[in-house]
């Protein structure tokens, strides 16, 4: 059985995964940036307190990712790290202490402080002066292709000024920027949403990376999107600061801001820092800290990075903005997992651009830590413009009489009976039909991760399920029976009918994995789901596998077999995805990803991956050993045909040891894919 150790850091991994995934995937923001760093902390923590329960997935051995399946990919140059976040002064003397700790004795360091722009990342690629490639950040190695969408941007320059640059060719280069929308735009973009009935972004940071992931560069046009570009890469030269850089990029034609400051100490920083913090309110756009990088690109080399950060540039983090308000009632929303999260419904208010009526009270739990209560005076805040959280209650101003928070016994919407599971907080409606939980399933199954079908949004899935056209997601497939009715529905029409009608049936497309991920398994996310794909192939032995058979799939662990089991027991679900078998969905790999798999060294063989990857993670290793025939378990045994061991490979590798199992190396493996390519 797992220690308490091992169960709390496994917990903490999981939340940090789902965050990661709702942030950079689904570009939607539920925890503020403290309280994401804060959940890493600890988890670095305790992981460099048991060094032998670090796994290569953890999240403190990766840079989250934004990639998609079906996009092109865009290697960078070198690779984008995240910055470290300080949060006060005594954290920016201890970073000023480590630069210069680390650098030759009483050598000079300047800083150049920059506003934090809370925006979408890009990078940039031109050769010989004219625009090449634009990608998201993706991994930080590689990243997503948008170079259609942001070529629709009339502040980034398609072809380079010539300018003299010295004794620099800049000949090949990779530049990289924010991107962004003004508050007043994204503003009046909201309001357009609201009157078509589509969901509004929470922030213009989700307006932006949402524009760039659209698959019609007519439409990212008449998005108003800007940008600034702050970092100037060249193979090729030597630059020599990057105060210079940010000179030369004006130059080239891109659009730097020029509210950047040189430091000569700390306390100047300090000083720069603060000011900027004063400006907040008064800009145009939205920012959320200041950057502190090292001037000297002879000093950033020689400090280099850690593993996801650099040593010589950190973001010092504005405190989040607040405001004052009342609790008018508390009420409990159904998720399509069937949690339920209670939610404080509010005296509107102004805070950091948009009117607030509602925030979010995570669980009760939180509830009872704080003390809220209906009628309370309370301070939310929107740290890193996300939902609104409440801070604390102004107890001073707490009327008398007021009762405690007694969490529901029943569905607020159902009335089924709330079951609470062990060791969790949450509590769930059990009820699969649950018209609530039934919207929630159905916009998951609708959104980008998974079926990916282009109009059909939240607002537009309740007018479908309130007027009855759908019932469950699989009712998806039969809207076009209804077509003549659907147009007349208010705010559609019969383009908007039409072309929803064709996103849905080129959906039908979608591959296995992504379907499997699309009808909604408690714990199953998209990698869960590929990894299931890959080993079991079709629906059909999916729905047939016991407990232990899918537990000696890598990465499945309990919690995710019993869950899939509980799921595929239920006579809806099943009646579901026969629904879906017979409109034409994907329930099996397709027969291109397949049919090449005979007659390799991979086919029909079972391999175990252990330790530290170089050139693979290893669920990327394991996707591609699924591709061509072979299965991945978790466990060493007596079947096991191969384990591969990469660098501090521990138990499994001393196991596979003493059963004589066949090892190989990464280089091995390599050569083998090589070999053994896909058709």
């Amino acid at each position: 059985m797992p220690s308490q150790i091992e169960k709390k850091i496994e917990s903490l991994r999981k939340k940090i995964r789902d965050h990661d995934y709702k942030y950079y995937i689904l570009t939607e923001t539920v925890i503020g940036d403290e309280e994401y760093d804060n959940l890493v902390k600890v988890l670095e923590k305790l992981e460099a307190e048991h060094p032998e329960l670090i796994t290569p997935d953890s999240p403190t051995q990766r840079v989250g990712k934004d990639l998609t399946e079906e996009s092109k990919h865009v290697k960078h140059k070198i690779p984008i790290l995240s910055l470290a976040n300080t949060y006060n002064e005594e954290e920016l003397y201890e970073f000023n202490r480590r630069v210069k700790d680390a650098l030759p004795e009483n050598e000079k360091v300047e800083y150049i402080v920059e506003f934090k722009i809370d925006g979408a990342s890009v990078s940039l690629n031109y050769v010989d002066g004219i625009l090449k490639t634009a990608a998201t950040r993706g991994d930080g190695v590689v990243g997503e292709e948008i170079t259609n969408n942001v070529r629709t941007m009339r502040t980034i320059p398609l072809k380079l000024n010539e300018v003299k640059s010295g004794p620099y060719k800049l000949e090949d280069i990779e530049v990289r920027g924010e991107i962004f929308m003004n508050i007043k735009d994204f503003i009046n973009l909201n309001k357009e949403r609201e009157k078509r009935g589509e969901k509004l972004f929470a922030n213009p940071r989700n307006s932006a990376a949402g524009t760039l992931k659209m698959k019609d560069p007519k439409e990212v046009a008449k998005r108003p999107l800007n940008n600034f570009i702050y970092n100037l890469i060249s193979i090729d030269d030597e630059l020599k600061s990057h105060e210079e850089n940010l000179v030369i990029l004006n130059k080239l034609g891109f659009k730097v801001n020029g509210e950047y400051k040189k430091c000569s100490s700390m306390e100047e920083v300090i000083e720069t820092c603060q000011k900027f913090e004063s400006m907040r309110d008064e800009l145009e756009y939205e920012i959320d800290g200041a950057v502190i990088k090292v001037n000297s690109i002879a000093q950033q080399n020689i400090l280099g990075n850690i593993a996801k950060s650099p040593k010589w540039a950190v973001a010092f983090k504005f405190q989040a903005k607040q405001a004052y308000t009342n609790i008018i009632k508390i009420v409990w929303q159904v998720g399509r997992t069937g949690a339920l999260t209670p939610v404080a419904e509010l005296d509107p208010v102004l805070l950091a651009g948009s009117t607030i009526k509602r925030a979010t009270l995570y669980n009760i739990d939180e509830i009872r830590r704080k003390d809220i209560r209906k009628g309370d005076r309370v301070i939310i805040e929107k740290g890193g413009d996300v939902i609104p959280k409440v801070v604390s209650v102004v107890m001073r101003e707490r009327k008398s009489g007021s009762k405690k928070i007694i969490p529901p016994k029943t569905c607020p919407v159902c009335k089924t009976p709330l079951f609470n599971p062990p060791d969790e907080v949450a509590l769930y409606c059990e009820n699969f039909e649950c018209p609530a939980q039934m919207k929630g399933r159905i916009v998951h199954f609708a959104s980008r991760g998974a079926m990916d079908i282009e109009g059909l949004g939240e607002a537009i899935i309740d007018i479908f399920v309130d007027r009855g056209y759908l019932k469950t997601f699989a009712d998806i497939y039969i809207l076009k029976n209804e077509r003549d009715e659907l147009v007349s529905v208010d705010r559609l029409g019969s383009k908007s009918i039409d072309n929803l009608l064709k996103a849905i049936e080129n959906s039908k497309k979608k591959p296995f994995d992504k379907v499997l991920f699309a009808i909604g398994i408690r714990y199953v996310g998209a990698s869960v789901a590929r990894r299931l794909a890959y080993s079991l192939k079709s629906i059909d032995y999916l729905i047939n596998a016991t407990e232990e058979k899918l537990m000696t799939i890598e990465d499945i662990g309990e919690s995710i077999a019993k869950s899939v089991i509980q799921f595929f027991s239920n006579t809806a679900n099943r009646d579901t995805i026969e629904k879906l078998r017979s409109f034409g969905l994907n329930l099996q790999l397709q027969e291109q990803k397949t049919s090449h798999i005979q007659d390799n060294f991979f086919s029909g063989k079972t391999f175990v991956l252990t330790g530290t990857l170089k050139k693979y993670t290893r669920a990327k290793a394991g996707e591609k050993i699924m591709r061509l025939g072979g299965e991945i378990t978790s466990s060493v045994s007596k079947n096991t045909d191969y384990v591969i061991a990469g660098e501090k490979a521990g138990s499994k590798l001393t196991k596979a040891k003493e059963l004589n199992v066949n090892l190989l190396s990464e280089n091995d493996l390599d050569n083998h894919f090589k070999k053994n390519k896909e058709k």
